[in-house]
């Protein structure tokens, strides 16, 4: 694409200046008149608008018109019967002079008003079929098109430097499309009409110069290419006035009176329009669309990263760089968290939100249990501890005080304490029921401590007995209770602790300032990580 479309230059847009020169005699028999020669000042009318000339094809002649009183043309709505329809000094857009008040006698069955005109006025009648100078198809004009680039002082025509006056003598655009002596027939044809057919009404032809140049050494190239097309609309059915014309007079005096011949000319206008541009190799240009087109594709990132990451660059230059662009976030608020209840069997994953109670959020997915038995390995080293789940004692048994405060709403046990973070707003139960904090089982298997012991020297043989300190007992304890209750939870999930039971076991082992960290979404760490206090 960079060479496609010459990315790597800069562009300047043309400036033109256009004069035509039209050749051509054509004879015709005019009504009234006789045998009459049109040259190039006959058919040329008045002079038109830039870039463009005009060719009569067709005329509609008035003789003899002389300053006087006529009848007005009886056109619609125009008749009259008495003076009075006739108001003196009167006139519309239609008329052809000032109403002198008198309706008089137009034919012998019509009256119109009288005027002060150029009299006889001109009656309105269609143009001839075939046109009368359908000879003009066999004319010719020569385009002189002057062109420059201001921003590389560049000059140049559409006769070329190879053009001499023998060449524009002899060429023919059927063999040279550069030959700049165009036949208007051919003009009318290439723009896709029929020459006979609109000089009859005449009409607007477009001859299209574009200048489409390379200015550079090796691709030199800075040559014209014509095309053309009609500019108005040919059908007279869509439109009200269709085609061109245009009126003009020629004044005589016959023994002292001054007349003239009115003529209505039909033709058509070709408007020389020149467009185009020129490029020319720019290294700023080139940079800048080099640059442009890596940002599109995201690429200036990757290049800039590697160069650092090169020798180009010092270690530390590059680690500085690392740690200025990368920063390491958690989203809490996309966390997902995994829940389980005791009077359910199935672990439910929800998304954490900062507004609502995790007790209420609706689960994204619900997973079977998995059961894991590795908050059971450490048993074996204590006697009299039974193992067997199902003979658990029932959950009503209560081996620990009823709290003194009434429970929050989203409790469903009334153990759960109040808390300020919706994260930590989570109960046991699903529906109203005891709490699994009160179970034996649970006092077994998460809150005795010489379970919790044997499970820290059981996960490191050579790890110090835990001192008087309750931090790692307590963590430990937050483990057991998920690998007894989430078994093995399901992966990029963090397991959630009830409010109850997290209660429970602070009572248990509580801090000695009396702070905790409160709820921290992680993954499962290891128990040497239990052991350290870093769950």
């Amino acid at each position: 694409m960079l060479l496609w479309n010459r990315s790597y230059q800069e562009f300047d847009q043309v400036v033109s200046s256009v004069t035509t020169k039209v050749k051509g005699v054509a004879q015709t028999q005019l009504p009234g008149v006789g045998d009459v020669v049109w040259d190039v000042v006959d058919y040329s009318g008045p002079s038109q608008e830039k870039n463009s000339f005009f060719v009569v094809t067709n005329v509609l002649m008035t003789k003899n018109q002389k300053q006087g009183k006529c009848p007005e043309v009886p056109l619609k709505g125009r008749l009259c019967r008495n003076d009075k329809d006739c108001e003196k000094g009167g006139w519309d857009q239609q008329s052809h002079g000032i109403k002198t008040g008198s309706c008089v006698k137009f034919d012998v069955l019509r009256k119109t008003c009288e005027v002060s005109a150029w009299c006889p006025v001109e009656t309105k009648r269609s143009p001839p079929r075939p046109a009368l100078l359908a000879a003009a198809e066999n004319f010719t004009v020569l385009i002189k098109n002057n062109i420059r680039f201001p921003a590389f002082n560049y000059i140049r025509r559409n006769i070329l430097p190879n053009m001499n006056d023998a060449y524009l003598r002899s060429c023919q655009r059927g063999g040279d499309p550069l030959c700049p002596i165009f036949r208007l027939g051919d003009v009318v044809r290439e723009a896709g009409e029929k020459f006979s057919e609109m000089a009859v009404e005449g009409g607007v032809i477009g001859i299209l110069i574009k200048w489409d140049c390379n200015l550079d050494r090796l691709m030199q190239r800075c040559l014209p290419r014509y095309s053309f097309r009609r500019l108005d609309e040919k059908e007279s059915n869509r439109t009200l006035y269709p085609g061109l014309n245009f009126r003009y007079a020629k004044y005589n005096t016959v023994n002292g009176v001054e007349e003239r011949t009115l003529y209505k000319a039909f033709g058509i206008r070709f408007d020389v329009m020149v467009f185009g541009q020129a490029g020319k190799f720019s290294f700023i240009v080139l940079i800048i669309y080099i640059g442009s087109t890596l940002s599109y594709y995201a690429m200036t990132t990757l290049i800039i990263d590697w160069l650092i990451g090169t020798r180009c660059y010092s270690a530390d230059v590059a680690q500085n760089f690392s740690e200025k662009k990368v920063e390491s976030v958690q989203d809490k608020q996309k966390c997902v968290l995994c829940v389980s209840y005791v009077d359910e069997n199935n672990i439910r994953l929800v998304k954490i939100s900062q507004k609502n109670s995790l007790q209420d959020i609706t689960p994204i997915s619900v997973q079977s249990h998995k059961e894991d038995t590795r908050h059971l390995g450490a048993c074996v080293l204590l006697p009299g501890v039974s193992m067997d789940q199902d003979h658990q004692p029932p959950l009503d048994h209560k081996s620990d005080p009823a709290p003194k405060s009434s429970p929050p709403a989203w409790c469903k046990c009334a153990r759960c304490t109040p808390s300020s973070l919706p994260q930590e707003e989570l109960c046991c139960r699903r529906s109203e029921g005891a709490c699994i904090a009160s179970s034996p089982l649970f006092q077994q298997l998460v809150l005795r401590r010489s379970l919790l012991e044997a499970v820290l020297l059981y996960r490191d043989p050579l790890s110090a007995p835990a001192g008087p300190g309750h931090t790692a007992l307590r963590h430990c304890a937050y483990s057991q209770y998920i690998s007894w209750r989430f078994g093995v939870p399901p992966s990029n999930s963090h397991p959630a602790i009830p409010s109850c039971c997290i209660g429970r076991v602070r009572g248990e082992y509580p801090s000695p300032d009396g702070k905790y960290s409160g709820f921290r979404p992680t993954r499962m760490v290891s128990m040497q990580a239990c052991a350290n206090g870093e769950l």
